[in-house]
């Protein structure tokens, strides 16, 4: 079954999986990490692309080309991916032919997720990208999905998108109360990259969209947080934000 396309863009989003194994970094970051701010954006000037989404279910590779961009222009120097190297991770993990379009069937994040730690992900260069560690956050959790952005510059998140907002141009506020027709229309992947009192930034097709925490609660059925050596580390070997990397790591894999 291929991924749902509307109007120039993609679905792609599998039922979630779950694993008991998975560390519930929620719990985790509450312990370790300072009082959560009021607001932190990421994702200003990321020059954000669709990443082929248009045309291809790829939605949880463009995610990753979204953090890993926001990630490093807040760390070290801005690193974007190609469409090209966005399909071969999607092909890498699931099948997908980018040549022809066979096996379009979309991803599990906790798929892409295991590969991405395991045997990492195509970026730029003769390198590969490995995920240092991830871990769960409910999402109805709103203080531990902030204060993961906060911390560790984004979330990857997947939710159940309704027809309304499929009917919004590219970057029109995902307002649950403002549109009319809440027809479930598939399962999608999206970067949280900042966010402030009234709601998050996120990245979907290319384009910097905002939506209400209320409307983010409703929608989402899964939420990683994300540990990133690789990309959030700058060249001292801290965070932006200037938050102990390994004491954080050790806190986690003790969980």
């Amino acid at each position: 079954m291929s991924a749902p396309f509307v109007g120039g863009r993609r679905l792609g989003k599998r039922d979630p999986k779950h694993d008991p194994r998975t560390y519930r970094l929620g719990r985790v970051l509450a312990v370790r990490l300072p009082a959560v701010p009021a607001e932190r954006d990421w994702s200003q000037n990321v020059p954000y692309q669709m990443w082929g989404n248009d045309r291809f279910g790829c939605c949880a590779f463009a995610a990753h080309a979204a953090l890993v961009a926001t990630w490093t222009k807040a760390a070290q120097g801005l690193v974007m991916l190609s469409t090209e190297t966005v399909l071969q991770n999607y092909a890498l993990v699931t099948g997908f032919v980018p040549a022809t379009g066979a096996n379009d069937d979309g991803t599990i994040l906790l798929d892409e997720l295991n590969v991405w730690r395991r045997d990492g992900l195509h970026r730029p260069g003769q390198t590969l990208d490995y995920l240092t560690a991830y871990g769960s956050i409910a999402p109805t959790d709103v203080v531990g999905i902030r204060r993961a952005i906060a911390y560790l510059g984004g979330v990857l998140a997947g939710v159940q998108v309704p027809q309304g907002f499929l009917d919004l141009g590219l970057g029109e506020t995902w307002d649950w109360d403002a549109i009319s027709d809440h027809t479930p229309a598939g399962g999608h992947a999206i970067a949280l990259v900042g966010y402030n009192a009234a709601g998050v930034f996120f990245n979907t097709w290319g384009a910097r969209t905002f939506m209400p925490w209320a409307t983010f609660t409703r929608i989402a059925d899964e939420a990683y947080g994300l540990l990133s050596r690789q990309n959030w580390l700058g060249v001292p070997g801290t965070a932006p934000t200037g938050e102990d990397f390994d004491a954080l790591l050790a806190e986690v894999r003790a969980a």
